[in-house]
């Protein structure tokens, strides 16, 4: 909840504020030298004057109006809000794209190789495209176990300014999508950082997904084609592929024991040439500077690339010597060419001792929880991962029957999302507990510290309405952007209420019985003779997003959605702040001196005796 990028804003906010408290007044009584002047001979201050003083008269003569005309428009807002979808994070532009295809088990290197030089140079077509690298297997590392079956393939991206006009990222994606589309394959689009960060952290690589857990393989596997099948039902869905738990090809070769003795076969003998022939025998190694490999001996591929040419491996077998002593004979990469089984020769084929086939058995075995699991990843188009799972979890609970002791967990980007929320559920109101606390012990009254806190909803309405205009979803850094609102509309409210508290205060000094006429004077005073710092402050604070909001490049999707609900809010909240709070204080200061009147009228009968 807490990144970088958050604790940044709270440590600049912080510093700004003790910079405020100890830097500007020594300037202040350095630099500003001379006559001051008043707010009449700044022209800005006038015109702002000008403009806002037949707002303020209108106001104050139509308050209920105005009262009930706000909080019908935060009513309102509902209807764009429920529009608005969830996402844990909005992609991160990182100038390159991560393509992950994925295939049934059981694929050839020849057949992986072929058709990742099929899609990538497809790939490298693009005019978008700078560079183009692909990897099948697993690379020479313990942490990268991946299978033939998955491929990896980073796209390097022009810079924007390189592309066709009109394009973009995700029209971009999708063409490239349909473009590699092959009979069998399924595609998974994702980035290279966000997709480590992603596998790390839950091994799932899309965007949505779905593990597994039951105590049996074979009955993971059949679930996750059910769930394969109703998932490719719902909409948004780009791809969807379900791990073959048990779908991994193993090639298994059966002794027969009774057919290696009446050869005077050992079975020792039957597994050497296995290991040598198909395996392969590391005979020397060769040295390149300081590393070191290994030359291995083996029969060459196509002597082996299947179990009908296995069969006809040749494996050594004893012969009677003088005397009738067996003597060894030679190894299978070597000896007669005589023909296999004739009698008296020195080798046989190792199908005359041994069963060869192809058994089907589990190509990794995946445990989480001391469960095992099998996982089914999903990529998702056009719509928010939180509507997206919502709809996706109907599909499957109508359409998948989980047998007993087997279980479903949703996770990806859905389950960051959900532990997002969690924490927002928690400091939210912790944030809008303390603003609270801070407004009372500022003003010491309950009632201007609540109409200081009606700032907040006029906020939340303008941030919802402009991340509906901007087409943006629900997600961290929007919940960011929105607790920083609450602090800043509330600044500019306690601004409003002080001026109109000063002005207020000065009218019962000068006056021993104000009434509601003083009352509506000393608004207008103080609302609209000290418009101009009100004004300076939204302007600053909207002057120095509007800079996030048009940056584009690397980092800038998720500044946007910080500023966003800032901008949007600032400007509903200046609407609060200059039309809605001098009515709502109108009518509170108003319910005041009626309640003080009866006791100021024996108080001032008396003095008129006196």
């Amino acid at each position: 909840m807490f990144t970088p990028l958050a604790w940044t804003k709270t440590l600049s906010m912080a510093a700004a504020a003790l910079l405020s408290l100890t830097v500007v007044p020594v300037a202040m009584g350095l630099f500003i030298r001379g006559r001051i002047r008043s707010e009449r001979e700044n022209p800005i201050s006038r015109a702002l004057i000008r403009a806002y003083r037949p707002v303020i008269d209108r106001v104050l003569r139509y308050r209920w109006p105005v009262v009930g005309g706000a909080l019908a428009t935060l009513v309102l807002t509902w209807i764009p809000f429920q529009h608005i979808g969830s996402e844990f994070m909005p992609p991160l532009d990182e100038g390159t794209l991560l393509f992950m295809p994925t295939t049934l088990p059981g694929i050839s290197v020849a057949e992986a190789r072929q058709v990742l030089q099929r899609q990538d140079s497809i790939l490298a077509a693009f005019p978008e495209v700078q560079s183009v690298f692909g990897k099948a297997g697993r690379a020479s590392t313990a942490t990268d176990p991946a299978g033939l079956d998955m491929a990896e393939t980073t796209i390097v991206l022009k810079p924007r300014d390189e592309w066709p006009r009109g394009m973009t990222e995700a029209k971009l994606t999708a063409a490239m999508d349909s473009a590699v589309s092959l009979p069998g394959i399924t595609n998974a689009w994702t980035m290279p950082i966000k997709g480590r960060i992603d596998m790390l952290a839950t091994g799932i690589r899309t965007p949505v997904g779905i593990k597994v857990f039951g105590p049996d393989l074979g009955t993971l596997e059949a679930i996750g084609r059910q769930i394969e099948g109703a998932i490719r039902m719902v909409p948004g869905t780009r791809s969807v592929f379900a791990e073959r738990a048990v779908s991994g090809y193993y090639l298994d070769v059966q002794v027969d024991r009774a057919a290696a003795a009446r050869h005077g076969i050992n079975v020792k003998d039957i597994q050497d040439v296995i290991a040598t022939a198909i395996g392969g025998m590391t005979i020397t190694q060769t040295v390149e500077g300081r590393e070191r490999f290994g030359v291995r001996l083996r029969y060459p591929q196509e002597l082996r690339d299947a179990p009908e040419k296995l069969a006809q491996v040749l494996v050594p077998m004893a012969h009677r010597g003088a005397g009738g002593a067996a003597a060894p004979a030679m190894g299978a990469l070597g000896g007669d060419d005589a023909s296999a089984g004739a009698p008296g020769t020195d080798q046989i084929p190792l199908g005359d001792v041994a069963t060869i086939r192809l058994a089907k058995g589990p190509m990794a075995i995946k445990t989480e929880g001391a469960f095992p699991t099998a996982w089914v990843y999903i990529d998702v188009t056009g719509r928010d991962i939180g509507r997206y799972v919502a709809d996706a979890k109907k599909m499957v609970d109508g359409m998948v029957r989980l047998p007993a002791g087997y279980t479903l967990q949703w996770s990806g980007q859905y389950e960051y999302m959900q532990h997002a929320k969690q924490k927002l559920a928690l400091v939210v109101p912790a944030a809008l507990l303390l603003i609270l606390l801070l407004l009372y012990f500022n003003f010491k009254s309950v009632g201007e510290t609540l109409i200081v806190l009606l700032s907040l909803p006029f906020a939340l309405v303008g941030g919802v309405l402009f991340m509906a205009l901007l087409g943006y979803n629900w997600s961290v850094a929007t919940g960011i952007g929105f607790i920083a609102l609450a602090g800043v509309a509330a600044e500019t409210g306690v601004i409003m209420l002080i001026y109109l508290d000063n002005a207020w205060q000065a009218r019962q000094d000068a006056t021993r019985t104000p009434t509601t006429r003083d009352l509506y004077q000393a608004i207008v005073e103080g609302a609209v003779e000290r418009v101009r710092p009100k004004m300076m402050t939204v302007t600053a604070i909207v002057a120095g997003l509007l800079p996030i909001l048009w940056g584009d490049g690397t980092g800038a999707s998720v500044m946007k959605r910080i500023a966003a609900p800032m901008v949007g809010g600032m400007l509903s909240s200046t609407v609060l702040t200059l039309v809605v709070i001098p009515a709502i204080y109108s009518l509170w200061q108003e319910a005041r001196l009626r309640a003080l009147a009866p006791a100021r009228e024996p108080a001032a009968v008396a003095a008129a005796g006196d």
